[in-house]
């Protein structure tokens, strides 16, 4: 019992202890709270001290700074009302200025109306006297005004006529000084440099015998071997009383050569009958198939013309044996392309094109005659056959000028063909156009008005005219020689150029008595 009375002091002791306890921590906390409490209080009234303190402080500055920019704006307004006001008297001083010119203006038209006026008056006043003055003149020099103004316009064509003489020859001169120096360099040089040899043109060949008895083995048993030879060869042999020779007769030359070799080599072999005539036939026809490739290939290699077809290289050497107007094709072809080049490098063009193209521009005439068409066609058809350029092709298809050319190129293979065919000796011409080119030049002369006599001199190269001097003077003689010029460009073809000279002579004659 006294252990339970115990044990509930003992509870009770503590109970109260620990109310105690509570009560104690909660009085320090209250004290401590209201502690911290003042010393919030304290620093939110020294907080807003100094707040009060920093807004007087911004709330001057502000001041401050307002009464600083309203001082700047008005000084700013004060020079803009200076300005404006500057403005307003140089617009004032203007319109015053204006309103003067304007006065001036007004009194400058008004004099100007009474001056025209006055001009109106002095121009019907004159019209008056020059009418007056031409009526006088009319009767003084019995001349109509028409007739006056008629009299007039042929003086001044008259004039015209001399001053467009003296402007051609002037003009001639500067234009002839400057192309003919340039055209004579290019032309010249490639002539001199390139000039080649020429064969005439021929149907038959000569082959010299050692003895006449030598036509007699030719011909054979009842004519057995020179059948043989004319059936192998295609060629006419013609054994007649020329002394040691025999004439080999035929159109193809090629043919005609085959035969002139085998017949050589048959008699300097001397063994002539029908088996020895068709071995040595054979080995002819392989010699001339030798040469004609060796000359494709000397002459492609003359020009310096690389990557030809080995085809094309044999239609050129086909050439050698061809001529055309006694000129060798082969050499007029290696003369253009030469002639080609050297113009064109002159003039910073495509110097292989023009050579290439130029040597191959004939190539036509190499099956001609065994091809329908011309030349031209048969040339263009064997380039395209053979891979050749479309530049080249068009060159050698405007030569002739069956094409328009749209290389300058093209130009230059036309140019340098009629260069290698007109210069003297190239070529020969038939009797017959010779007389007509003649005929035609001088035909030409006497077309035209004033005209007394014409001739053709120097083989075609010149024509000269006789004009008679009551009819044509001085300036109209320059302008004719420059009609006469362009009419035989236009209606005559011919080589190289023709010089035309018109001669006007007056002559006065008496007789002393």
């Amino acid at each position: 019992m006294v252990r339970i009375i115990y044990v509930l002091y003992v509870i009770i002791g503590l109970v109260i202890g620990l109310f105690g306890g509570v009560v104690l921590r909660e009085h320090l906390y209250r004290k401590r709270i209201g502690a911290v409490e003042d010393t919030a209080r304290e620093i939110l009234e020294t907080a807003t001290r100094e707040a009060e303190a920093k807004k007087r402080e911004l709330l001057l500055e502000a001041k401050e700074e307002i009464h600083k920019m309203r001082t700047e704006l008005n000084a700013e307004e004060r020079q803009r009302r200076h300005e404006l006001q500057s403005l307003e008297r140089r617009l004032v001083q203007r319109e015053e200025s204006i309103d003067r010119r304007s006065e001036s203006i007004d009194k400058q038209e008004s004099l100007v109306h009474s001056k025209l006026k006055a001009v109106e008056n002095k121009e019907s006043e004159l019209e008056r006297i020059i009418a007056a003055q031409r009526s006088e003149l009319e009767r003084i020099a019995q001349l109509t005004a028409e007739q006056a103004k008629q009299m007039l316009l042929t003086n001044l064509e008259e004039e015209l006529i001399q001053e467009r003489a003296a402007l051609i020859r002037e003009t001639e001169a500067l234009v002839k000084e400057e192309a003919e120096k340039k055209a004579r360099e290019i032309v010249g040089l490639a002539i001199q440099r390139c000039a080649a040899d020429h064969t005439a043109e021929t149907t038959v060949s000569v082959v010299t015998l050692p003895n006449d008895e030598m036509k007699g083995r030719i011909i054979g048993r009842e004519g057995r071997n020179i059948r043989a030879l004319e059936t192998l060869t295609g060629i006419d042999l013609i054994i007649d009383d020329t002394p040691e020779a025999v004439i080999l007769s035929g159109f193809d030359p090629i043919r005609r050569e085959v035969a002139r070799i085998g017949l050589e080599k048959l008699v300097a072999d001397g063994r002539i009958h029908p088996a020895r005539i068709e071995e040595m036939i054979e080995k002819a026809q392989q010699e001339v198939e030798q040469s004609i490739k060796e000359a494709g290939e000397q002459a492609a290699y003359e020009v310096g013309v690389r990557g030809l077809h080995p085809e094309l290289i044999k239609l050129l050497g086909r050439l050698h044996y061809r001529t055309s107007y006694g000129q060798n094709v082969l050499r007029h072809s290696v003369e253009v392309a030469q002639l080609a080049a050297l113009m064109a490098d002159e003039l910073g063009l495509d110097g292989r094109l023009a050579r290439r193209a130029g040597l191959l521009h004939d190539i036509g005439k190499a099956v001609d005659h065994e091809t329908e068409g011309t030349h031209v066609e048969l040339g263009v058809s064997l380039l395209r056959r053979y891979k050749e350029s479309e530049d080249v092709i068009h060159a050698v298809a405007c030569h002739h000028g069956d094409h328009e050319a749209s290389l300058v190129e093209a130009v230059l293979v036309a140019a340098a063909d009629s260069i290698s065919a007109s210069r003297p000796g190239a070529r020969r011409e038939t009797l017959e156009a010779y007389i007509r080119r003649l005929e035609k030049l001088e035909e030409i002369a006497d077309s035209f008005s004033g005209v007394d006599k014409a001739y053709a001199i120097s083989a075609g190269r010149e024509v000269r005219i006789m004009v008679k001097p009551e009819k044509v003077s001085d300036d109209e003689s320059t302008i004719m020689v420059r009609e006469i010029v362009k009419k035989i460009e236009s209606e005559l073809e011919y080589p190289g150029q023709i010089k035309v000279t018109v001669i006007r002579e007056t002559r006065a004659v008496d007789y002393a008595k």
